[in-house]
């Protein structure tokens, strides 16, 4: 697989009710939450794409851009087919997009790696993780030959990442892991205080 054809996407324009502020700027252990993850995809990628809705602070770089949804209330897939769009209208020459969600601060370059090493192209046009029977639909490869459908489907109302990959057929990556969990998300105040805890343990 050309890296250099891939653009990474980090969603991070949630409204994040559960949390009850933007989690992404919130620190865990002196660390801004989106930054865990964007130090860790960094090397992979010559652009980030960060798809927010608000002016947030993150790892200073000239690989990371930002973009506002291009119509907000639908979900990951909608800030999905943003990047898919910004693609296309910025007239970059990527075909594929590797998302990544903002809340994730044990996910590293690891697991990136062994999913991209197992991917056979040639199988699908979208590609999930897959961990102890759990599918892992933000942690995903998305071919650009699917914006039409996801645009006309977000138009007829679909908003569910897991409805709409089954409907496209998608290929899964199993990535087993021994102590930290690298999917382990903080969507409410008690996961931070899990993720504290967590790294105090290790």
């Amino acid at each position: 697989m050309d890296h250099n054809k891939i653009l990474g996407v980090v969603l991070a324009g949630g409204k994040s009710k559960r949390f009850g502020e933007d989690k992404s700027q919130v620190k865990l252990h002196g660390k801004i939450l989106i930054d865990y993850i964007l130090s860790e995809i960094m090397d992979q990628f010559n652009e980030i794409l960060v798809v927010t809705n608000n002016p947030i602070r993150f790892k200073d770089s000239s690989k990371i851009l930002t973009t506002k949804d291009f119509e907000e209330g639908l979900g990951p897939l909608g800030g999905i087919l943003t990047a898919m769009k910004w693609i296309k209208d910025q007239k970059k020459d990527y075909e594929w997009i590797s998302t990544f969600p903002s809340d994730t601060p044990f996910f590293t370059n690891k697991e990136l790696k062994i999913f991209y090493e197992n991917i056979d192209i040639k199988k699908s046009k979208l590609f999930f993780i897959k961990n102890k029977e759990t599918r892992h639909n933000i942690f995903g490869l998305w071919s650009l030959d699917l914006l039409k459908k996801l645009e006309t489907d977000l138009q007829k109302g679909e908003r569910k990442v897991e409805v709409w990959a089954d409907t496209v057929g998608v290929e899964t990556i199993n990535i087993e892991y021994e102590k930290r969990d690298p999917f382990f998300n903080i969507n409410t105040k008690e996961d931070l205080e899990k993720a504290y805890k967590i790294m105090e343990n290790d």
